[in-house]
């Protein structure tokens, strides 16, 4: 044993250091480790601030929130910066304790430079959860490389409700393939040896995708025994199985009581019933909204109470309601400094595993000057989103086609871009950046590179993703009409802005293509020309007119990087396509909810349609003809 403090000294067990520790530590430096500090605040025109480390962080801090992800700096001077913070925390904080860095990785890592994989409903779509090992894999590699602990994925809500914005964030309806495709990712990313890997958060715990209207942060209504078979055991899976290290609450409420503050679920059901063990983070702002959303408390002190006595340790993403006036509710005898305690053995904990006391900082002449930079990071996402491509009609085997085609028309407003390859959570779309962050393939890039030299390709925009201008239809139609195929790419757009209609908080009341897209395919059609509809989307649309009238449809969702070449292979028979739906389409809006496991007495038909989906959940064809025939199944023993 060594001169050192125990807590200090790794020959010591964990549970040892981590009381030695708190015996050691104020209030102050308590509730730091319960806080978090958003990383662009820190600093100043790419540079570390010193004088706002000495303000921010004087008491230490539990994380630091997207220093990679916020920030949009290139890799080595993440990990540059990473370096100074811990180095100031070790060097000028009285209690040497490092920070864990958080960071998104829904589809990817969310950094300049990093690989871009497919979205999580593309990843689901797979149904193969092996591959999903090898995606999360890497992205816990280039995490690593620039010093993040902590990735704020994967999402284990089950989506029941296609109009929520963030059914492209999920792995579908299925609870089971939830929950397998969700293990996957968790051992992926999480590794072996945690000192080596990344800790997992599995959200929105819980039922956050069954909100009210399919509205974002509505009230969720359902029964208890749904609620355990359905929405909560993907969690007991990535508990119980998969071992996550974190869970992160949802926003909305259950029969009136907030996630954030219910102690019924982050406590009784999480830890006492599951044993979960690691740590409760919260969302993005969750702890002020019981204050200014939900209005469940008077005060953020009452917040702070709500919260922490429920079970979240970490508010995250920033110095909030844990900061001064869960002090002043200690202070006050509001809240037991008991419960801090527990919350801070928690932090502590997953600290001392992740080896930060020991190994705090990185090596930044390691960290490659693009994350992106090796060749089997590309291949594993053209592979990834090859598997994700979903053919969902195919009359008359127009598919696939030849390379020595004479002509095709390209159409439409997703064909040419590259942005619309991408989740909400991708790093060019979710910081709305003009440039992509990483080469991407487009749809039509990605045709012309797969056709013969003598293949004449035209191309098209048609109209915007949205609005009401037809401007471009006179050209598509004239191309259209002097080719031998016409290809139209049409669909959706991801992200944050007002022209995006998918993700985080962009819910739709209707599901067919936003503005004239699917008059531009009925434009398209009436050429004459054989037509090929290819869907670039997050949510299942209802297209029951282009599901009737287009003899070839392939869904390819938000395929990444190598969405462009993904597709073409499958277009051009490179590829036999064998993705199929995680999530049902429905016909119309009116028939929502459509899952396939609905109870039999749901199964009554409307006045105007039957009650079956447009694409049941598990469809998809392929290019290849095949039967089965005289099963048989033993029973277990």
């Amino acid at each position: 044993m060594g001169s050192n403090p125990v807590y200090l000294d790794s020959s010591y067990p964990i549970e040892a250091r981590i009381e030695d520790l708190i015996s050691r530590m104020n209030l102050e430096e308590k509730i730091a480790q319960l806080t978090s500090i958003w990383a662009p605040n820190i600093i100043e025109n790419g540079k570390l601030s010193e004088e706002k480390l000495s303000t921010f962080l004087k008491n230490g801090i539990g994380q630091v929130s997207r220093l990679a992800g916020a920030t949009a700096l290139p890799p080595k001077e993440v990990a540059k910066i990473y370096n100074e913070i811990q180095k100031f925390l070790i060097e000028k904080t009285r209690l040497k304790i490092p920070a864990i860095v958080h960071e998104e990785c829904l589809s990817g890592f969310m950094a300049n430079t990093a690989t871009t994989f497919p979205q999580a409903i593309g990843l689901a779509s797979t149904w193969n959860p092996d591959i999903i090992y090898e995606v999360t894999s890497v992205i816990r590699t280039q995490m690593r490389y620039v010093g993040a602990h902590q990735g704020l994925s994967p999402v284990l809500d089950v989506a029941k409700d296609p109009r929520w914005g963030r059914i492209e964030e999920t792995l579908g309806e299925d609870p089971y393939l939830v929950a397998s495709i969700g293990e996957s990712y968790i051992k992926g990313l999480q590794g072996e040896d945690i000192k080596n890997g990344i800790v997992a958060t599995a959200k929105h715990f819980a039922g956050h995708s069954f909100s009210e209207g399919g509205r974002n942060l509505a009230p969720v209504h359902v029964s208890p025994r749904e609620f355990r078979e359905v929405f909560l055991f993907p969690f007991e899976v990535a508990v119980k199985n998969a071992k996550v290290l974190s869970i992160m609450n949802a926003y909305h409420e259950i029969d009136g009581i907030p996630c954030a503050s219910s102690k019924e679920l982050l406590t009784k059901i999480l830890r006492e019933e599951w044993n979960f063990s690691g740590i409760v983070v919260s969302d993005y702002g969750a702890i002020d909204m019981l204050y200014s959303f939900h209005k469940v408390t008077d005060s953020k002190e009452g917040a702070a109470k709500l919260a922490i006595e429920a079970g979240i340790d970490v508010e995250l993403p920033s110095l909030n309601c844990y900061g001064e006036p869960l002090i002043f509710a200690v202070k006050k005898g509001i809240v037991s400094e008991d419960t801090i305690d527990n919350a801070v053995r928690r932090v502590l904990r997953l600290k001392f595993k992740l080896g930060l006391f020991e190994n705090p900082y990185v090596d930044p002449s390691e960290v490659p000057e693009f994350l992106d930079s090796k060749a089997e990071y590309r291949n594993l996402a053209l592979e990834v989103a090859r598997e994700s491509i979903v053919l969902l009609k195919n009359d008359g085997y127009i598919l696939p086609l030849s390379k020595n085609i004479e002509s095709i028309a390209v159409i439409g407003p997703n064909a040419a871009s590259t942005r619309n390859l991408l989740g909400d959570y991708s790093f060019t779309a979710h910081l709305s950046l003009t440039k992509d962050a990483v080469p991407i393939v487009s749809i039509l890039e990605g045709i012309k590179r797969k056709v013969s030299k003598n293949t004449k390709v035209y191309y098209a925009k048609g109209c915007d993703v949205t609005g009401s201008s037809k401007e471009g239809f006179s050209e598509a139609i004239e191309l259209a009409s002097k080719s031998k195929v016409a290809i139209v790419v049409v669909g959706e757009r991801s992200g944050f802005t007002k022209e995006d209609v998918s993700g985080e908080g962009r819910d739709r009341n209707e599901l067919g293509l936003p503005g004239v897209q699917e008059e531009l395919v009925k434009a398209i059609y009436e050429t004459g020309t054989p037509t090929i509809v290819i869907l670039v989307n997050g949510r299942p649309l209802a297209i029951p007119w282009i599901a009737e009238n287009i003899p070839s449809i392939l869904e390819v969702w938000l395929p990444g990087e190598e969405g462009g070449n993904a597709v073409a292979d499958v277009l051009f028979g490179g590829y036999n396509p064998g993705g199929k739906l995680p999530i049902s389409f429905p016909k119309s809006v009116g028939q929502i909810p459509i899952y396939y496991n609905r109870k039999g007495t749901s199964w009554g038909n409307y006045v105007s349609s039957d009650s079956k989906p447009l694409f049941p959940f598990g469809h998809g064809l392929s290019y290849t003809k095949f039967e089965y025939s005289n099963l048989e199944i033993s029973p277990r023993e």
